[in-house]
């Protein structure tokens, strides 16, 4: 990993990159679990990885943390490289022509005025002009084909989209999900200034957004009554400083009197003297008629009626990060219905190559998708987690060939073929009390699941992964095409103009490289009984 502190050494690394794709990765250090999701998209993402580490005195106000911003470099460092980042950028003040004595004599970046009237900006006067100052000049350094931000910073993400688009910039700003402890609260390279008491206290601005999601979901989409549910919830933390509590439009930042289509509902407290944000996003996804869908479950196999409807789980994730075998076994434990939406898509691609449908033909895809009858129960191994027929013949085996694999991601894309499975995926869902796994199932085909879970890991351990199941299988392959294989898959999947691979915004992020699935089904069940409990719903499991 390159390790550098002047404008004049990165230059020399760019250079050198000329011709890969390069990711950034802005940060303030200090860094964790936020940043390093951030850093694992890049990596998946991109040929370099940069991770730049600069406190940026220009989106310092006279009254604001700056000297007692935490600063971490050596445990940054480790970190980074710990991570798989290909170079640090950490230069000083003086380097990057930031001193806050000479911030009058600079070009600064103005973000619009309409972009500024909501949310932090009237808090925080000038703020926003060092942020864009100060990455505009990092774009220039740099000159990464895409950049990675968490969109926990909503309005600072939408100043940079827009930069961006005015300054017509070959640059693709990524939105990441706001990583969130167990519990729900955001991290932030602040919340190492509160206490024990404090950080208890601060679960209240996650709390209040969630009763006003609840509240929207519930049928009522007036600001007032969001607004309201949500500071009912605040009244229960007395000592949180509210500073504002706001409905506002994703894009425009606009004050919102209800929301139609979809809507931000941002935060921001004091507790004690550490000041904290949040936000969660409001989407409609539209309901459709569905075609029935047969499936198997062990309550209906048991002839025992279904308990009262139960929350879903969405787990998404890419290829390899051990989904389907750890859905399967969280379905068991909690006596919930399975359902692999990947095998669906495999299914619908190994129809196809064997029936000589050319896999760019997007009609005829999807004339096939919706004329397949399709049924699925769970497996008995991990090697089978699901086991699947299309038109009355098990192809349980065969859909899990490599033929299959690096084409299912191609026909995954095509649009008539994911609204006719996402069809039958909503119908099993509707009722609650389910396990759903995919690419999209928390982000678009359940973007209101109770609980939704991102498992994901590196590419070397999903290709060991792999390696191990094809060789349980009697095939061989090596690890170094499974690598090659995983990196383009991930590039296709996350690249697609429908429903590409990411996590949702409220997804709980858990990676799995050093966890065995035993330890991530334990983190999702204890997820999903917290949520239980919250709710007052019963836990059927033995």
């Amino acid at each position: 990993m390159h390790w550098l502190h002047t404008v004049a050494a990165l230059r020399e690394q760019v250079a050198a990159w000329r011709g890969s794709t390069v990711g950034l990765v802005p940060t303030m250090g200090s860094l964790h679990k936020g940043h390093l999701s951030l850093i694992r998209r890049c990596r998946q993402e991109c040929d370099i990885t940069v991770v730049s580490i600069f406190v940026n005195p220009l989106q310092f106000g006279p009254s604001e943390d700056l000297e007692r911003y935490p600063r971490t470099l050596e445990a940054d460092r480790a970190l980074c490289e710990a991570a798989g980042v290909d170079a640090v950028f950490a230069p000083t003040a003086e380097e990057m022509g930031a001193e806050q004595s000479s911030a009058a004599d600079r070009t600064w970046v103005i973000p619009p005025d309409s972009l500024l009237q909501t949310l932090c900006a009237p808090h925080r006067p000038g703020h926003f002009r060092g942020v864009a100052t100060i990455v505009l000049q990092l774009f220039h350094l740099v000159q990464p084909q895409r950049a990675y931000f968490g969109q926990k910073d909503a309005q600072q993400l939408v100043i940079l989209q827009r930069m961006v688009q005015d300054l017509q910039l070959p640059i693709t700003i990524v939105p990441c999900p706001t990583v969130r402890d167990p519990d729900g609260l955001a991290f932030s390279s602040r919340n190492q200034y509160l206490s024990a008491a404090e950080r208890q206290e601060a679960l209240g601005l996650y709390r209040a957004l969630r009763r006003g999601y609840d509240h929207w979901r519930s049928g009522d989409p007036s600001a007032a009554g969001i607004l309201a549910a949500a500071q009912a919830e605040l009244s229960r933390y007395p000592h949180l400083q509210l500073q504002y509590l706001e409905l506002v439009h994703p894009q425009t930042l606009q004050p919102l009197q209800k929301v139609d289509d979809k809507g931000l509902l941002a935060i921001a407290a004091y507790v004690g003297q550490t000041r904290l944000i949040d936000n969660l996003l409001l989407a409609v996804t539209p309901a459709e008629e569905t075609p029935p869908f047969a499936t198997t479950h062990p309550r209906e196999l048991s002839g025992t009626s279904a308990p009262p409807r139960r929350p879903l789980i969405a787990i998404d994730g890419p290829a390899g990060a051990g989904k389907s075998t750890v859905a399967r076994a969280v379905a068991a434990q909690l006596q919930l219905l399975y359902l692999d939406t990947g095998a669906m898509y495999r299914a619908i691609t190994w129809l196809a190559l064997q029936r000589g449908i050319p896999l760019d033909d997007a009609e005829q895809l999807t004339q096939l998708a919706a004329q397949t009858q399709l049924s699925l129960k769970s497996g008995d191994s991990a090697v089978e987690p699901t086991r699947i027929w299309a038109n009355g013949e098990e192809i349980t085996q065969a859909i899990r060939s490599p033929e299959v694999t690096h084409w299912v991601s191609q026909v995954a894309a095509v649009p008539g073929v994911r609204q006719e499975l996402v069809k039958r995926q909503r119908s099993i869902g509707r009722d609650g009390g389910a396990v759903l796994e995919g690419r999209d199932i928390g982000t678009y085909v359940f973007p209101d699941a109770e609980l939704k879970v991102f498992l994901t890991a590196s590419v070397e351990e999903r290709a060991q992964r792999r390696h191990n199941q094809l060789r349980a299988q009697g095939q061989q392959v090596t690890l170094e095409e499974l690598e090659v294989q995983i990196q383009q898959r991930d590039r296709r999947d996350s690249e697609r103009s429908i429903s590409p691979l990411r996590p949702a915004p409220d997804a709980i992020l858990i990676d799995t490289d050093h966890l065995s699935q035993t330890e991530v089904q334990d983190k999702i069940v204890s997820l999903y009984r917290q949520l239980l409990a919250r709710s007052g719903t019963p836990c059927f499991d033995q």
